[in-house]
């Protein structure tokens, strides 16, 4: 191949972080690592397509054979192979089922090999290796390449806790809070696996230990996967360690017989996407549900990414694999400082079930009432929720009461889809870092909701997958509606709203509508 021609890869603009200056030269001798996502061998079908049915399960497709039908074509990777070669790189990783080549070389061949330039960038965010412009490829690869990720290791997500610096009288441990939504009992998640996406942090095992103990459960078995270099590494960062730790302690709490299987990817687009595509994709581990509990406004992320993501987790459809993530703690606006409505990637994605916040509130051990979660007035953060400006509202969505997006009058997909306890003040009583803390955040919901899909899967016997079509067709009859309260903009109302999707889940009555059944189960 020539590879002369070149030509602006679609979506790759990049612009610096807000307030993001240039810092100084990058080494050029460097050596870094880039990910190309390929071009699936022939059109994947929509999510819609493999939705969960009472009917019976849904035709999903083995990891196995879904790569050999979707996966990237041979004639691509070979044409990748090519590129990198004319190019002084190396070919570390490709992978047909994940559509991936991961190429490896000095930063100086790197930007020969896409036309851009490299610099240091410090911002309020920390220092990072940037990017402004297009990234070009050779008008060969233009049927081949749909993103390159990597050349730009901005962090592009924060995790979605809120550390509460007391222990409040509301705390709750994860399995009273699942006590009070009616999660089944008779069900342990056993034969299931869930797997969490983290791009920084780490566990202590002691920690997991004498957590566990003091709940009287037996302790999980945790396995950590390294993805583009990240590594479990606890002590480095304190949220990053909370949100790790809330996470596992949360799912494993919540479902005791399942597997926890912890990806650890670096915080940037590329490490975003790769872990997802890991974990969907992983042969030995096999997550039956995904837990997501980072992320950052939508429109931050190039549309090369965020088609990226789409894709990825459109897979996790394919392959029978729910995905649960958090929606997000900073009320509407979702902590830009722009002042406008945003709502965050990837709970927006639609495949994805969108996990909002509320404040539970209990009194000796009895429930007394549930509302929108919003603790902005105490910089204690509120649940996100709202309206895309991205992606078009799914059919699911189709009746559920939408409203468009005020700013831009775009009929997009509505954030959250279901909701829990997210209040910081009524918040999960859990074990960091050799302390007994209290956190909330919406990143105790997609845990919390991951946990609830497993002992789904036992209970009716496969893995239910994409629910959220299921979910719209039930509509409030499973959930908790939460009509009070607001996220700073969007209102609760009857029904889904922007603030907590359809509410907080009976998870009784879910599954037995799940199955097919009357829902009778009565949540209080």
């Amino acid at each position: 191949m020539a590879f002369e021609t070149r030509i602006a890869l679609a979506g790759s603009r990049r612009a610096p972080l807000p307030n993001a200056s240039v810092a100084g030269p990058v080494d050029h001798n460097a050596v870094i690592s880039v990910t190309l996502v390929l071009r699936a061998r022939s059109a994947t079908p929509k999510a819609e397509s493999y939705a969960y049915s009472a009917r019976g399960p849904a035709t999903h497709h083995t990891r196995e054979e879904y790569g050999v039908a979707y996966g990237a074509a041979p004639s691509g990777i070979e044409a990748v192979k090519e590129f990198a070669h004319e190019y002084g790189l190396t070919i570390a990783e490709s992978s047909q089922p994940k559509r991936v080549a991961v190429l490896c070389g000095t930063i100086e061949n790197m930007q020969r090999a896409f036309g851009t330039g490299l610099a240091y960038y410090d911002s309020p965010r920390g220092r990072y290796r940037g990017r402004t412009g297009e990234v070009t490829i050779p008008e060969e690869l233009a049927p081949v390449v749909t993103a390159v990720l990597g050349l730009d290791d901005r962090p592009v997500a924060k995790p979605h806790i809120r550390i509460h610096t007391a222990l409040p009288p509301g705390a709750l441990t994860p399995p009273q809070v699942a006590q009070f939504y009616n999660f089944p009992t008779g069900v342990t998640g056993a034969g299931q696996t869930i797997g969490i996406i983290e791009l920084g942090g780490g566990y202590r095992t002691a920690d997991l230990k004498t957590y566990f103990q003091s709940l009287g459960i037996r302790n999980p078995t945790v396995i950590s996967v390294s993805v583009d270099g990240g590594a479990n590494q606890p002590g480095v960062d304190d949220n990053a360690d909370g949100e790790v730790m809330l996470d596992i302690e949360v799912a494993a709490s919540v479902a005791p017989g399942a597997r926890i299987v912890v990806y650890f990817a670096p915080n940037t687009d590329r490490g975003f996407h790769d872990a997802i595509i890991s974990a969907v994709h992983d042969t030995v581990h096999k997550p039956s549900v995904i837990s997501i509990s980072w992320g950052g406004p939508e429109d931050s992320w190039t549309q090369q990414s965020m088609d990226a993501m789409l894709q990825a987790v459109t897979d996790a459809a394919a392959v029978g694999v729910s995905v649960t993530a958090a929606a997000g703690d900073d009320g509407a606006t979702d902590g830009a400082s722009d002042n406008k409505l945003h709502v965050d990637l990837p709970a927006c994605l639609p495949p994805v079930l969108g996990c909002g916040g509320t404040r539970l509130n209990t009194r000796q051990g009895q429930f007394e009432s549930e509302v929108v979660w919003n603790e902005l007035a105490n910089s204690e953060g509120a649940t996100g929720g709202g309206v895309s400006k991205i992606f078009p509202i799914p059919s699911y969505q189709a009746h559920a009461g939408v409203p468009q997006q005020p700013e831009t009058g775009f009929a997009g997909r509505g954030v959250p889809d279901v909701a829990g306890d997210a209040d910081p003040v009524t918040g999960y009583a859990v074990r960091v870092d050799g302390k007994n803390v209290v956190i909330g955040g919406t990143s105790a919901v997609a845990p919390l909701w991951a946990g609830l899909i497993a002992l789904m899967n036992q209970q009716i016997g496969h893995a239910v997958g994409f629910l959220n079509p299921a979910l719209y067709a039930l509509g409030s009859s499973v959930f908790r509606d939460i009509v009070s309260g607001n996220n700073g903009y969007w209102k609760a109302g009857a029904s889904w709203d922007p603030c907590t999707g359809f509410g907080a889940p009976n998870g009784t009555a879910l599954v037995t509508a799940l199955l097919g059944k009357s829902a009778s189960a009565r949540i209080t």
